[in-house]
């Protein structure tokens, strides 16, 4: 008798065994659209079978393993010796190398690799968002190790790597290999310049020894990372292998790992160098401008994260819905549910559509030249927005499961917690800000290019054609525009997702971003969506099949 109480009704099955790539519309419609023909079929492919890996039970249970099992600091060995190692789960290693096998670091190698690459980090980091992070700095590294043009021939190679060689060995004996950054320290935060980590050059041109203390070290568990130190000649990039050639470890001291909000299974560290070797990477003095391709790099893969984060939220939420009853009905079918849903999956494919244009960017095309310029507006405005829509649109979808969202077994307090890193990581909001004014200021192209971009839609939709003259009324007066630059950079970003979706997205999808975003018809609440919007079509695009 006492067994009946526990008879289970009413809950949604595991949103599980799916293809969480074919599953995402919005994002198989952008790998479609900004692929060239005779690499559509097999990018799809590809991408569906990562997805189909992505969603299965036993990824998915490593994601959980790997944030419930941090990774551990071992600064001796049992006999006292420094040996300075990160120790991580098993399912860590499985992510990661399955990242690594799936070409998360391959994307200068091949056409469209960048488009190829941006979905499949999309997708993957969904797994566990923590194993972007050395996927993300590996792939970022190769644009600042081509200022030196024999470094990128010795290094780049083993970068683009499908192989995951885990391992403390002489990177010419590897593989494949992992790359970390060093860059802010505890004096100067996203101030890189302010740095006081010393260069004093070697013998052997070329050669430093750095003394210095890094506040935050990515990847501490990486073959190599890219540092910046003051040498003779000023703020100077360098490249500090793990284990020098000979097979002896560089002095490379980790002092703690972080103990993070979120974002758990992946080491954050504090590293001392202590007479450490490096290589110089590009001039002396000029570290700043030669890691700033790499900069841009893991901005665009924070948008691409965050959007990755957006999309698994508004999965679970819709999957939950979907499934669960109220009130005499499906929660979906509910007019007012249905609002927050369709609120919520109109942000995750504005964020989805943004990210894979600028993924574009960075493949060759007809018009490299003004994609480059575009990139120099476009990525620190998207960082600066889609970064910070993500926070809310995970609680929100944690709403939309009651209180089952707020039990870790469902995964969404995991989202939660994820979702504010890349709004804080690879410089914080104001940064971003600040380097939109900045490209405003000295780059006419950048805005050449982006009026150029937003301009392909005008005449489509009223609402956006008002937007952009407002915005073209707001980019008129540029002094004293520090005070309102997030205003500003928030009005970019959001025309610029206008316009993408009003050129690619359904009618009924680019209808209500247009009106809540761009018209001011909606609230500052998930769920204040005009009635008279087609809502059950938006959510039904954002049904995951599973």
């Amino acid at each position: 008798m006492a067994g009946s109480t526990h008879t289970v009704t009413n809950q949604a099955p595991p949103l599980a065994g799916y293809d969480v790539f074919t599953a995402d519309r919005a994002l198989v419609a952008a790998v479609e659209r900004h692929l060239a023909p005779e690499l559509r079929e097999e990018a799809l492919d590809e991408l569906s079978g990562l997805g189909r890996s992505c969603g299965s039970a036993q990824v998915l249970e490593w994601g959980a393993q790997a944030n419930d099992n941090p990774p551990v600091l071992r600064t001796h060995d049992r006999y006292g010796h420094r040996v300075d190692e990160v120790d991580f789960h098993p399912a860590w290693h499985r992510l990661l190398g399955k990242g690594v096998s799936a070409g998360l670091t391959a994307a200068w190698t091949r056409p469209g690799g960048h488009v190829r690459r941006a979905a499949g980090f999309l997708v993957w980091t969904q797994a566990e968002a923590g194993n972007g992070c050395p996927l993300s700095m590996t792939h970022a590294a190769v644009p600042a190790l081509r200022a030196d043009p024999d470094l990128a021939a010795e290094w780049e190679p083993r970068l683009t790597s499908r192989v995951y060689d885990r391992g403390l060995r002489p990177a010419h004996l590897k593989a494949g290999v992992l790359f970390g950054m060093g860059m802010t320290e505890k004096q100067g935060g996203s101030d890189v310049r302010a740095g006081t980590t010393s260069a004093r050059p070697l013998a052997e041109d070329g050669t430093y020894e750095l003394t210095g203390h890094k506040w935050f070290c990515s990847a501490p568990m990486s073959d190599g990372f890219l540092v910046l130190a003051q040498a003779p000649g000023g703020p100077t990039c360098f490249l500090v292998p793990r284990v020098l050639a000979d097979g002896t470890r560089n002095v490379f001291l980790l002092q703690r790992l972080k103990d993070k909000l979120g974002n758990r299974s992946n080491a954050s560290a504090e590293v001392e160098f202590a007479g450490t070797w490096a290589r110089r990477v590009g001039e002396e003095g000029r570290g700043v401008r030669t890691v700033i391709g790499m900069v841009a790099a893991t901005r665009l893969d924070c948008v691409l994260g965050s959007a990755g984060l957006m999309r698994q939220a508004v999965a679970q939420a819709v999957h939950h819905c979907a499934h669960r009853e109220a009130f005499g009905g499906k929660l979906i079918d509910k007019p007012l549910m249905r609002n927050v849903l369709a609120d919520l999956a109109i942000e995750s494919e504005a964020a989805t559509t943004l990210a894979l244009r600028l993924a574009a960017a960075y493949d060759d095309g007809g018009e490299r030249e003004r994609e480059r310029a575009l990139l120099r507006l476009a990525v620190p405005a998207a960082k600066y927005w889609v970064t910070k829509r993500c926070a809310p649109v995970a609680v929100e979808a944690a709403e939309c499961l009651g209180g089952n969202g707020y039990v870790e077994e469902s995964g969404l307090p995991r989202l939660v917690r994820e979702s504010p890193l890349n709004s804080i990581w690879e410089g914080a909001g104001n940064v971003q800000a600040l380097d939109v004014l900045r490209a405003l200021g000295r780059e006419p192209l950048a805005l050449d290019a982006y009026l150029t971009e937003v301009g392909l839609a005008r005449g489509a939709d009223h609402r956006l054609d008002a937007a952009i003259r407002g915005l073209l009324t707001e980019l008129a007066d540029l002094e004293a525009a520090e005070g309102r630059a997030r205003r500003l950079v928030e009005r970019l970003a959001l025309v610029l997702q206008g316009s993408l979706l009003v050129r690619y997205a359904p009618p009924e999808v680019a209808d209500a971003f247009c009106a809540s975003r761009l018209g001011g018809d909606g609230g500052a609440a998930f769920g204040t969506l005009p009635p008279s919007l087609a809502l059950a079509s938006v959510v039904e695009r954002a049904r995951p099949v599973a």
